[in-house]
């Protein structure tokens, strides 16, 4: 039904999609998020008919809101009974809040995973249908949690965080209402603590003198890799000085019972042998595939594997996950383990699937021989369709014996690629898709980086990356929520050959607004000219947020930031943008350019000062001495930004303008006598006398650049976001992204001009030109002509247009 429902709705454009649903009472946000991907528009709108929603007049955006919610959080291996369940109790309104929706939506994403029913009694219990928290329970819950965190309270006072008190309370009872119990809580630490005093409102101050030993909030970060360059050792902020994140890895369980799954506990002589190996250790590992460049999402995940691992005093392993020959390269290989170490990630050891080849292999072996694989001659097309109709292939019972024959034979190569392959033999009725019959082993005649002509049989993701994390005795196997579905067959498959079980646990990837990472888009961006390569500042790969300027201990506090989280969303590109800008901000030598310049021609500059100039001193950083200075030199021609001047003044506009002054930046002040303009009618020359004693005091201040030999050309480009979409690879149509994108996502200035002291810099060097923003010196200068590309912005421009 609802294959044919979707073949009839017509997704039609945003503002259709938002005008229908708008009329089943969606507002708002929750509209917005709706109309703008087709695919979540099609399922949403079926749903609502499905459900019979009110429209028009009649609409309840209530219901319609909670409809939304439930829909898009249920996870896609939600059988559709349970579907069903938690849709029908928000319709008939026994569902209203949405604390008890959550309640409902997280249960049944539990239950998915072990296939269990639920029945509507049960989730009315559950959720509390008709319960309600009287506000006396509400204090007396609050009171107890109070009590236990009494000391906290009295020596944190007002930075003591109240949301884990929340927390506490809702885990006594989770039918109280969060709000309540947050207005609850704050109150009874007010009348504990009395009135806030100056100090609990004052900005925690950093220390100064001999450095401490670093907290367990510090050591969650990475350290400083970076030591040679020109960016500061600046830190995140701490607990103390974030309201949002105590923890940078709040939220990963250290407990290995955090889910009660049979098939999970390993028996006491396998806890045993892992605690031979490890010597108890916390071990994680970060598993990219060596098939191009890591970008942002990446460095989120190694964020938490190596960040994991250093805060619980264990051991990460950077270990390529190199099974796919065709795709793989040594040049990904390189870069991924130089990137790794850009960012301040020591790997404590190096390792490869490929290293375990031999032993995949024979676990195979074993796994036919226990009749829990076989060996299968159904093309892709074929195995996706049985998978669809759940239907088990024709030789999913064939002999042990002759599919272990086989499968030597497809060692051996006598057997062409596709026609055979080896499958786990799981349940192809299994209501998670990943368990029906995964492939463990397919034919590829292809050299490998590494292992050459040895093998023409290579494992599958599937069958590999369990074994190898239980080979190498990973307690924490930190992975992405889009592969939550296929730890079933990670389990099932540790089970069925009785071998350690590490911990799996899933987090939201990060995904950054305005982008994408899909691996083909950024190929195709690649390939088309559409960028400048794979390190194109726009690009979100770590190459090109490298060229841009981001600095890694920058990167990696905003990971410590934004923190763990199993909620699916977008972040804001100014999240990412203002942690550089403040990293920035501390360590960037001060400098000026011009981007569009405009001359000025000091009329009464002195006759025994033309040859040399008048002589200046800059600082380097206006809020750093220790930073040093540079020489400047203010000549009789002078260069301005054609932005900062009108030749109508108006007010509130604080720029030159006929007959008006401003202040030269370090410099002085100068009053416009005349002007000319160009063929075009624009001003191409400005006429002004300037104050020598500095006896006006203009408002407007400008940054300026004396004539050559004092300045010099220079190339410089503004970036802007690369698409114009937030999520440009949700578009209908499969080349709607490639429409999206941004034209003013690169602007190129050819003839800006640059103070001559930055003739000097070199690649990766980062200044801040005044008035304009944070730049770093580009890999495509050279001696004769320097390229700046714009870092970031002096303030939040997200959203505008360079």
């Amino acid at each position: 039904i609802v294959a044919e429902m979707s073949e009839v709705i017509d997704p039609g454009s945003v503002e259709v999609r938002a005008e229908t649903l708008r009329q089943y009472g969606l507002e708002s946000s929750t509209l917005k998020a709706a109309s703008e991907s087709s695919k979540i528009y099609v399922s949403l709108l079926q749903v609502f008919q499905q459900f019979e929603l009110p429209q028009g007049e009649l609409a309840q955006p209530s219901i319609a809101s909670l409809m939304f919610s439930a829909h898009t959080k249920m996870k896609p291996n939600v059988p559709e009974s349970l579907r069903n369940l938690v849709l029908s109790a928000v319709c008939d309104q026994r569902i209203t809040k949405y604390s008890r929706l959550e309640l409902a939506i997280s249960k049944v994403n539990e239950l998915a995973l072990t296939s269990s029913e639920w029945s509507a009694e049960e989730l009315n219990d559950y959720v509390g249908v008709g319960v309600e928290v009287s506000d006396a329970e509400t204090q007396a819950l609050v009171k107890a949690c109070v009590d236990e965190k009494m000391d906290q309270i009295v020596s944190k006072r007002y930075r003591f965080p109240v949301g884990s008190l929340v927390s506490s309370v809702l885990d006594k009872n989770r039918l109280a209402d969060r709000q309540k119990v947050l207005e609850e809580a704050t109150l009874q630490i007010q009348q504990i603590l009395g009135p806030q005093t100056a100090e609990d409102c004052a900005p925690v101050k950093k220390s100064k003198g001999k450095k401490k030993e670093k907290s367990e909030a510090e050591s969650m970060r990475a350290p400083n890799s970076n030591k040679g360059s020109k960016h500061s050792d600046k830190e995140a902020p701490s607990a103390e000085q974030s309201t949002e994140i105590e923890d940078g890895f709040q939220g990963i369980p250290n407990a290995f019972e955090a889910r009660h799954l049979k098939v999970m506990v390993n028996s006491p002589e396998l806890i045993e042998a892992h605690k031979k190996a490890t010597g108890g250790k916390i071990v994680t590992r970060f598993p990219p595939e060596p098939n191009g460049y890591l970008h942002i999402g990446h460095a989120k995940a190694m964020f938490l594997d190596f960040g994991y691992a250093r805060k619980m005093n264990g051991e990460c392993i950077l270990r390529y996950d190199d099974t796919n020959p065709e795709t793989e390269k040594q040049e990904y290989i390189d870069s991924i383990e130089a990137t790794t170490r850009w960012l301040g990630h020591e790997p404590t050891r190096i390792t490869y699937s490929s290293d375990y080849f031999q032993r995949l292999y024979d676990l195979c072996a074993e796994l036919i021989s226990k009749d829990k694989a076989f060996v299968c001659h159904q093309s892709s097309a074929q195995i996706s369709e049985d998978r669809e109709n759940m239907v088990d292939s024709p030789w999913r019972n064939r002999p042990v014996e002759e599919s272990l024959r086989i499968f030597d034979e497809m060692r051996r190569g006598m057997w062409d690629e596709g026609e055979a392959t080896v499958r786990m033999k799981i349940s192809m009725q299994h209501v998670n898709s990943a368990m029906r019959d995964p492939i463990a082993y397919r034919i590829r005649f292809c050299a490998h980086p590494r292992s050459g002509d040895q093998w023409c049989v290579y494992p599958s993701y599937d069958f590999t990356h369990c074994l190898v994390d239980s080979m190498e005795w990973i307690t924490h196997s930190l992975c992405t929520l889009e592969f939550e579905v296929r730890r079933d067959p990670y389990y099932w498959l540790l089970a069925a050959l009785d071998m350690y079980r590490p911990f799996v646990w899933e987090f939201a990837r990060l995904n950054l607004a305005h982008t994408v990472v899909s691996k083909r888009k950024l190929l195709a961006l690649v390939n088309s000219g559409r960028v400048r390569g794979w390190d194109d500042p726009r690009m979100p790969t770590l190459l090109g947020l490298q060229r841009r300027g981001y600095p890694p201990d920058a990167i990696n506090n905003f990971c410590a930031q934004i923190g763990v989280s199993r909620s699916a969303g977008f972040i804001g590109l100014h999240k990412l943008e203002a942690v550089v800008r403040s990293h920035l901000d501390e360590s960037a030598i001060r400098a000026r350019c011009v981007l569009r310049p405009l001359k000025v021609v000091v009329k009464n500059f002195p006759e025994n000062q033309l040859g040399s100039g008048i002589q200046l001193t800059v600082p380097n950083h206006p809020k750093n001495a220790s930073a040093g200075d540079h020489s400047a030199v203010f000549t009789k021609v002078v260069y301005i930004d054609a932005t900062d001047f009108r030749a109508t003044d108006e007010k509130g506009y604080y720029g030159l303008a006929p007959g008006k002054s401003a202040m030269l930046r370090h410099a002085f002040p100068v009053r416009v006598c005349d002007f000319e303009v160009n063929a075009s009618g624009e001003p191409s020359c400005l006429f002004v006398e300037y104050d020598h004693e500095k006896s006006s005091k203009p408002k407007g201040v400008l940054h300026w650049v004396p004539d050559t030999p004092h300045s010099k050309t220079a190339e410089v480009r503004l970036y802007d976001v690369l698409f114009r979409s937030e999520d440009p690879g949700a578009l209908p149509g499969s080349e709607a992204w490639l429409d999206d994108l941004n034209p003013d996502s690169e602007i190129v200035h050819c003839d800006a001009l640059i103070e001559s002291f930055l003739d000097t810099a070199n690649p990766g060097d980062v200044f801040q030109f005044e008035r304009v923003g944070y730049f770093t010196c580009d890999k495509d200068s050279n001696s004769e002509r320097k390229v700046f590309n714009l870092t970031v912005s002096l303030r939040d421009t997200y959203g505008k247009s360079s």
